[in-house]
């Protein structure tokens, strides 16, 4: 028996193989990076949020309690604030990585086109909406959370300040001379 038939690929038919192995891969780096990008989020949100709760529970004790109470508070405080930072620098490198693995996977997805492998470079487009979408909604909530966090610092500050008035005002109250009032003349002649 002889085969008629040729087993051998076009040139064509390579490219698009190779083509899909390139957007598979680049979506595979893409999922990777998104998960790891809205797992940091999470984390800084969630430190954000403590430090939020700390900072609230300190204005509401404050003038109630010690000094040494108030040093431990502020020392727990400086802690969270450090996590905060921690936490952002860690978001910060994923975001950097998660940004090439969406050019990446733009480059592979335009590969497919030009390469004719429509159903490969569908699919690269929607892994990117699909990751831009999921991260653009926890970059949300940690933008409302920094911006929570913002609204309770002004609050504390505009608190102080408050207080710091009163207590000035109140110090030069009491460091006053008493003022007699002049009273005239006609009002104190019995007739």
């Amino acid at each position: 028996m002889k085969m008629s038939q040729s087993t051998s690929l076009t040139h064509e038919d390579l490219i698009k193989r190779a083509v899909s192995l390139v957007t598979d891969g680049a979506n595979t780096f893409l999922s990777q990076t998104t998960l790891a990008l809205i797992d940091a989020l999470i984390e800084y949100t969630k430190a954000v949020h403590t430090l939020i709760s700390l900072q609230q529970q300190y204005a509401g004790l404050a003038g109630q309690i010690n000094n040494k109470e108030e040093d431990a508070i502020w020392q727990v405080i400086i802690e969270a604030r450090v996590k905060v930072n921690t936490k952002q620098e860690e978001y910060l490198r994923f975001e950097s990585k998660w940004i090439t693995s969406i050019s990446l996977s733009e480059m592979a997805a335009e590969a497919a086109y030009q390469a004719g492998a429509d159903p490969a470079s569908i699919t690269a487009h929607t892994h990117i909406q699909m990751a831009q979408s999921q991260v653009e909604e926890m970059k949300q909530l940690a933008l409302k959370a920094e911006t929570k966090l913002a609204q309770v610092q002004v609050e504390e500050i505009h608190k102080k300040r408050t207080e710091e008035t009163a207590l000035k005002a109140t110090q030069e109250a009491a460091n006053l001379p008493a003022i007699e009032e002049e009273i005239p003349e006609q009002y104190l002649r019995e007739d």
